[in-house]
């Protein structure tokens, strides 16, 4: 997956590395140059002082240079110097013999400083004409470049670790500004990934960059398509089961009359007794399908929670199921403490109807389900625990997905628990499965968060 930020580093790094080979080489050029000018000036004035110490006289042009004054003028700590003055026809008249010939300018006066070699070594040369009683005079210097080789090796090294410097102090600036210039892209991706999966606001185009304007609009169309379709997904769903409920009603009125009806043939009786079965068990799903419709999370507004009494709620809700624990002869006990919660009343009455109807569908006869409520911090617990036959612990996550039943012989759809888990998560709280304290059987534990304090409904 190609990288913005590699991108931007690719197209900054590479000629700003350029221009401080540029600058670089200027800077160098610029240092070099009047040094090298200065050296060149040097070797002028040593001419320039043996053309001032030139005569003529009857035994011809001569150089009146004392002993000591050629050793000020040769004396030099690092380099050799040469010398040479020489007569009109090119003989040597004083200096070393061995200097290598002049290139003298046309007329009177100094010729630009050039390379040359001396007893093997290179040397800067400048030649310098001057005139004599008539004569043509050429006057010559060199000195060895061991200074400044030196020297340009130490400009040399300076440069190159100005230029590291510089080449690194302008990676690291560009590094930052690139990562800087990016934090919007990193805030939207943190505020993406902060969203849960049922949230499909639009995002705030205003705390972005223009440049992000485009992809945001694109965004928030697309999730405005989405959120449309997950809303006539909804609405489709909860009026399909709203409108199911009626008709499946009268119908098993009808069929409870038919059954009770006297000189029932009894083949036609249990046919009547298995048609009002499959309708209580369509009926079932049909609450189901509802209750599955008002808790998913997409949909649920949290302004609709408040302070319930969780331990009043239970009670309410175990009195619906007295009667259908009594037929399989089960001990449904409650333990019930006063417990304050944040939620929606009719979503946690619909939790609570289902965690202790699944609880006696897969409790045998004769067998026990205690549903207890008790403070938890600055929250609650609701904890389900039946005497059944148990969940595996590979498949306590499992019982939670929609359609996932463990026992065929038990009559249900599977979507009980899966509406305990989107209600659980619509009000922030969780759901667990475990064993029960005996071992046996199976605990559901809901555990709520803190909620604001209020009275009590």
């Amino acid at each position: 997956m190609a990288s913005i930020r590699l991108r931007l580093l690719k197209y900054l790094i590479a000629p700003i590395l350029l221009l401080n080979l540029a600058g670089g080489a200027l800077t160098y050029a610029l240092a070099w140059i009047p040094a090298q000018s200065a050296f060149d000036q040097g070797l002028q004035d040593a001419a320039g002082a043996l053309a001032a110490r030139l005569g003529g006289g009857a035994d011809g042009v001569r150089l009146d240079l004392p002993r000591q004054a050629e050793q000020v003028l040769r004396a030099d700590a690092v380099d050799a110097i040469y010398y040479v003055v020489r007569g009109p026809s090119g003989q040597p008249l004083a200096g070393d013999a061995d200097f290598p010939a002049l290139r003298l300018p046309g007329g009177a006066g100094a010729a630009p400083a050039y390379d040359g070699m001396v007893r093997g070594e290179p040397v800067r040369i400048l030649a310098l004409a001057a005139d004599v009683d008539g004569q043509r005079i050429g006057i010559g210097v060199a000195k060895t470049l061991r200074k400044r080789l030196q020297i340009r090796a130490a400009t040399v090294r300076a440069l190159l670790l100005l230029e590291a410097l510089f080449t690194l102090a302008s990676v690291g600036l560009i590094w930052f500004s690139v990562t800087n210039g990016l934090v919007p892209l990193q805030r939207m991706r943190a505020e993406l990934n902060g969203r849960g999966g049922d949230e499909l606001a639009p995002l705030d185009v205003e705390k972005l960059p223009a440049e992000l304007a485009p992809v945001l609009h694109a965004f928030n169309g697309l999730l405005e398509r989405v959120r449309d379709g997950a809303t006539a997904q909804h609405d489709f769903l909860a009026n399909v089961a709203h409108q199911l409920r009626t008709p499946l009603a009268g119908l098993r009125t009808q069929l409870e009359w038919l059954e009770k009806r006297p000189g029932a043939e009894p083949d036609a009786a249990q046919s009547i007794r298995l048609m009002r079965s499959s309708t209580e068990r369509m009926i079932r799903q049909t609450n189901q399908l509802l209750a599955l419709a008002r808790a998913e999370p997409s949909h649920f507004e949290k302004t609709r929670l408040e302070p319930l009494a969780l331990n009043r709620l239970v009670e309410e809700a175990i009195q619906h199921f007295v009667e259908e624990a009594a037929k399989k002869v089960i001990d449904l006990g409650f333990d019930l403490q006063e417990t304050t919660v944040s939620g929606d009343r009719f979503l946690l009455r619909d939790l609570i109807d289902n965690l202790i109807d699944n609880a006696i569908r897969y409790t045998p006869a004769g067998g026990v389900v205690t549903v207890s409520c008790r403070p938890d911090g600055a929250g609650g617990l609701l904890l389900v625990e039946d005497s059944g036959p148990g969940i595996a612990p590979a498949l306590r996550e499992l019982v939670f997905q929609r359609f996932v039943r463990l026992d065929d012989k038990t009559v249900g759809s599977g979507l009980g628990l899966a509406i305990v888990r989107d209600i659980a998560l619509a009000h922030g709280a969780t759901i667990t499965s475990g064993a029960a304290a005996n071992g046996q059987g199976t605990l559901f534990t809901l555990r709520f968060a803190a909620s604001p304090p209020a009275h009590r409904l």
